[in-house]
């Protein structure tokens, strides 16, 4: 039980840092007193951590089954031990590091809330992700970032322990009902030997994001249908 709760925390936490929904929230240099003044936008709708598990909870896997939704203790108890883990892993290039770094942050304020399936059929794990945050510059500005740095950070090297974990990252030209979108397919050789595939789809909407991850042995992009559904359903 120990070790599955500490694979969805870990599940969780990685896919908020694949969705972009990190990054710093450092406000912009203060324009001048001369600027035009700019056209009112209109506030963003705010979201409760109740309010975006009861989209969660609304949700169902490819089989029809509802997804659980995951007790906000225990997608913190993620977030920290993915800090945990990138203080202790040496990534090259350093330059993919610091991308993942940078990801890592929820930013000051946000809102969060996540469900999960299990399939016992291909042995695999689908975890959905929603994320509110009070500007939405801060969505879309990390959510480019992050797609432009899939094509740096294509090929990479984990070590965390004395163990090296070859990883690689396909991009998938994914849409989703969102302002912006992407997806990716992560395969990483442990040092069993044994393959761990994960399937990453993401869709921002003005200051709300959500990420739907699919992970497991044989997992493939042909999967990629059902989680932009996932996505698209907490988007609206």
């Amino acid at each position: 039980m120990k070790k599955t709760t500490a694979l969805f925390g870990l599940l969780l936490a990685a896919s908020m840092a694949l969705t972009g929904c990190g990054g710093s929230t450092t406000a912009g240099s203060t324009a001048a007193s001369s600027a035009p003044t700019p056209t009112p936008t209109p506030t963003p709708k705010t979201y409760t951590n109740e309010e975006l598990a009861s989209i969660i909870a609304g949700l169902k896997d490819e089989q029809g089954k509802p997804l659980t939704v995951v007790p906000a203790a225990q997608i913190d108890q993620g977030l920290m031990a993915q800090k945990q883990l990138l203080q202790s892993a040496v990534i090259t290039p350093p330059a993919c590091a610091a991308v993942a770094n940078t990801n890592a942050q929820v930013p000051d304020g946000a809102t969060y809330a996540a469900g999960q399936s299990l399939s016992a059929a291909d042995k695999s794990a689908t975890v959905i992700t929603a994320l509110a945050v009070k500007d939405p510059a801060v969505l879309s500005g990390q959510t480019k970032k992050s797609t432009d740095a899939l094509s740096q950070c294509s090929t990479f090297t984990i070590e965390l322990a004395g163990q090296k974990i070859p990883t690689q990252i396909q991009p998938l030209s994914e849409k989703t009902n969102g302002d912006q979108s992407m997806g990716a397919l992560m395969t990483q050789v442990l040092p069993s030997g044994q393959k761990q595939i994960t399937l990453t789809v993401t869709g921002v909407k003005g200051n709300l994001g959500a990420t739907a991850i699919k992970t497991g042995t044989a997992v493939t992009a042909d999967s990629a249908a059902e989680l932009v559904k996932l996505v698209n359903a907490v988007l609206g």
